[in-house]
């Protein structure tokens, strides 16, 4: 048997997130990652020249934690800003249009009808509703209109988040404006506060990838030598034990057993929900009730010239009324020049999700065909792709359904009985890899109370702390 303070149980960003911050405290950190490398789906792979992303392709940040958490892991040296666009388009009945950024350009826009732009502006007039068990459609038409929902709201849900907007929790697939909501009573005026009444720390938006695509970040916070990371570890068996837990673990058929004073999962919702079953049943059912969407992602590479579309912007949505599995294209080269070479596109689509999950089922063959059926008639494509790459994850993104603030809070209800126990995967607070960093501040904040360790245990144990790292978890 061997002893830890903490043992985080699954790589992704989560844990590794998780095990930084925690071994920069000084606090002895064990990763057990069940899979041959770390880094869960995010990995970054090459083909022919071009670098492809098989799930996050880059990192959309507004919040100081992101900042500062790169600042301090060295990564903000190694950061790659998007390249600069203004456009973002929808399919809208075989053609794209473009999605206007401001309200201004919503006035003229024809995504719109008169009828919908006037009911847009009876926004700040709508009732509320209720905030655990509001769907993302009955939110969205409530305060604007269907013509919000089908046209903007409804694909950015269907294509990012691979969700289905009639079933998602609006309070917790959108925050942002469910919050505004909370607030001020009106998504509007809230905005409109946010502007005039920022604070002066606020952090602008940005968006960016690394040197070396997304799989940089999860090496370079693996590669961390206070964290011992352990491949190849699949967790068996937890159990409570006097001042801790014990883990039982299995690697290449031996069994291994850890002593330690917390324990993290940041593993799937399902995953967690079979470690906790023996201990806890109504609490494994509550993780075995969420369910996640599965997702293919279909890189295709041509040549410049085969290509007749500008590609002036960040791609494509599509919305459900053109009753097509394919839920966005990302002009992927444009965004990052380096991720194709010279002379060459890189499109990046998405097919299936929570709209379409059947498409997970397709062959290659046929995932290309139907993107392609869109693509070369949209793009103005004279040619086949020259190069093909497909992902498919099963089970790719959590899907926030039902009454889920309810569900979480049932979730931190069962905790209580188990202290030392944490959970912390995206499926709580936020897909995103922003979302992933923000929770990690918080769970770290949360956990090293509890340690009750001494100044003086901790002066033995403690790695150099970097401009107060921890203490940025409360700003923004």
């Amino acid at each position: 048997m061997s002893d830890a303070d903490i043992l985080i149980v699954g790589a992704g960003v989560s844990g590794l997130t998780i095990g930084w911050l925690l071994a920069n405290e000084g606090v002895s950190v064990e990763v057990w990652e069940q899979g041959d490398r770390p880094g869960g789906k995010i990995r970054t792979g090459r083909q022919s020249g071009y670098l492809l992303e098989e799930s996050a392709s880059m990192v959309m940040n507004y919040r100081p934690e992101v900042n500062t958490f790169l600042d301090t892991t060295g990564m903000n040296r190694r950061k790659f800003e998007r390249a600069p666009t203004e456009h973002r388009y929808l399919l809208k009945d075989g053609g794209l249009v473009e999605l206007p950024l401001s309200i201004g350009a919503m006035a003229k826009s024809s995504v719109w009808s008169a009828g919908d732009k006037l009911r847009m502006m009876r926004e700040p007039f709508a009732g509320r509703g209720d905030r655990d068990r509001e769907t993302v459609s009955e939110f969205v038409t409530r305060r604007f209109g269907r013509g919000m929902l089908e046209q903007a709201i409804e694909p950015f849900v269907a294509g990012p988040l691979a969700s289905d907007p009639d079933r998602a929790n609006a309070a917790a697939t959108l925050p942002r404006l469910s919050g505004l909501e909370r607030r001020y009573g009106s998504i509007a005026l809230g905005m409109l506060a946010h502007k005039f009444l920022r604070r002066r720390t606020a952090t602008e938006t940005e968006a960016f990838s690394f040197e070396g695509g997304m799989t940089s970040l999860v090496e370079s916070l693996a590669d961390t030598s206070a964290i011992r990371l352990r491949t190849g570890y699949k967790a068996t068996e937890l159990a409570p034990v006097n001042g801790g837990w014990t883990a039982i673990g299995v690697s290449s058929g031996t069994q291994c057993t850890l002593r330690v004073r917390h324990i993290v999962l940041c593993t799937p919702a399902y995953t967690a929900a079979s470690l906790l079953s023996p201990l806890d049943a109504e609490l494994a059912n509550l993780l075995r009730g969420i369910d996640y969407a599965p997702l293919s992602v279909v890189h295709m590479g041509f040549a410049e010239t085969a290509v007749n579309h500008a590609l002036n912007g960040t791609g494509f949505l599509v919305p459900r009324r053109e009753k097509l599995a394919l839920t966005g294209c990302m002009w992927s080269s444009r965004l990052f020049p380096s991720h194709a070479p010279d002379g060459k596109v890189l499109l990046t689509n998405y097919l299936g999700g929570g709209r379409r999950p059947d498409a997970i089922t397709w062959d290659d063959d046929q995932s290309v065909a139907e993107i392609l059926k869109i693509l070369k008639p949209l793009l103005d494509i004279a040619t086949d792709p020259e190069m093909v790459s497909i992902t498919r994850h099963l089970h790719g993104l959590p899907l926030y359904y039902g009454a889920y603030p309810a569900r979480m809070r049932a979730v931190d209800s069962r905790l209580q009985d188990f202290p030392g126990l944490s959970l912390e995967a995206n499926y709580r607070g936020g897909i995103s890899i922003r979302d992933r960093i923000v929770c990690a501040y918080k769970t770290v904040e949360r956990i090293l109370p509890g340690l009750n360790r001494s100044s003086t245990e901790l002066e033995k144990t403690r790695v150099p702390r970097q401009n107060g790292l921890i203490s940025a978890s409360t700003s923004g």
